[in-house]
């Protein structure tokens, strides 16, 4: 079977199925609920963060391949394969499936193959027009940028400069060609805790130093706010077909750690290093609302710390 369980975390309660109310949305437009949400690769460190933090108790239902108590059991299915009963179960009635499940850097130094991100993916999409599902939100990344300037739009051509890049790049183009309108790619920037500064931090880390004394600035959103924003995305009627998620703005990773109180050492930065990435949240911002502190050092850290609290 395909792994579409990265980075395993520890489950949390708040994945079950009950019949939901229709719910308030962070939106301006939505569509109707007809059930919850289905969250595809909910055993990996996004999805865990996703369960912690869900803002409509009751609503969310998680997968996963192994028994876990409160978690529907089942593979996604193979290549030209129904989807299997359990499967079809799990998606029918709800109003939206998130699909975070593919094949991360680290998994595939590990022997995973990057070209399943693709097959994850379009096994989502088949699961969700096989049960009549009309949304559905497939997890890419900021990586297929590479190193654009400006802040980087959605409609803009794009060169990734990395495997991981390359891989979730060709999984977007597979996922468009055959979505038949249901399916909407979202581009995510960094994420407190999953990133490799907070989430990665060690003691002696060091950060690239440019000559204007600054550390690389990069867009980043907090797991609580992600929480949000997807449950919103799950209700609006109005998405683009791509879509960048990340709070506005961009934040240095040195003033990052200096909030989080975690000790660092500047280092000169290489001529390859990228002291700039900043995804153009427009679009984003159009469909769903964001405070201040969604978006400094100060809250973005304390949303990573209330996210360690709530393992």
């Amino acid at each position: 079977m395909v792994k579409d369980d990265m980075n395993p975390a520890p489950q949390s309660s708040i994945c079950s199925r009950i019949e939901t109310k229709p719910m308030t949305s962070i939106t301006s437009k939505e569509i109707r609920p007809s059930g919850g949400v289905l969250l595809l690769g909910a055993t990996g460190r996004l999805g865990g963060m996703l369960r912690r933090h869900w803002p409509q108790a009751g609503d969310l239902l998680c997968q996963s391949r192994r028994a876990m108590a409160g978690f529907a059991q089942f593979d996604l299915p193979l290549p030209g394969q129904p989807p299997s009963d359990a499967a079809l179960r799990a998606a029918e009635g709800v109003r939206a499936i998130i699909c975070l499940s593919g094949v991360t850097p680290a998994a595939a130094r590990n022997g995973q193959p990057m070209s399943d991100n693709t097959t994850l993916a379009t096994a989502a999409l088949d699961l969700a027009q096989a049960a009549g599902v009309s949304r559905v939100l497939i997890a890419s990344s900021a990586a297929v940028y590479g190193a654009g300037k400006g802040a980087m739009s959605e409609t803009q051509a794009v060169t990734p400069l990395s495997d991981y890049g390359r891989a979730k790049l060709a999984m977007e183009q597979a996922v468009l060609a055959r979505g038949a309108g249901i399916a909407r790619i979202l581009r995510i920037g960094n994420v407190a805790g999953a990133d490799a500064i907070l989430g990665g931090w060690r003691p002696g880390m060091a950060l690239d130093q440019f000559a204007d004394g600054r550390t690389p600035r990069r867009s980043y959103i907090g797991p609580v706010t992600l929480a949000r924003v997807m449950h919103g995305l799950c209700g609006s009627a109005d998405l683009p077909d791509v879509l960048n998620i990340a709070a506005p703005g961009v934040v240095e990773m040195g003033a990052l750690l200096d909030a989080a109180g975690l000790a660092w050492q500047p280092r000169p930065a290489g001529a390859e290093s990228i002291a700039k990435v900043e995804l153009d949240t427009n679009a984003l911002e159009r469909l769903v609302p964001f405070a201040p502190e969604n978006t400094s050092p100060a809250g973005l850290v304390g949303e990573w710390q209330q996210d360690r609290q709530n393992p």
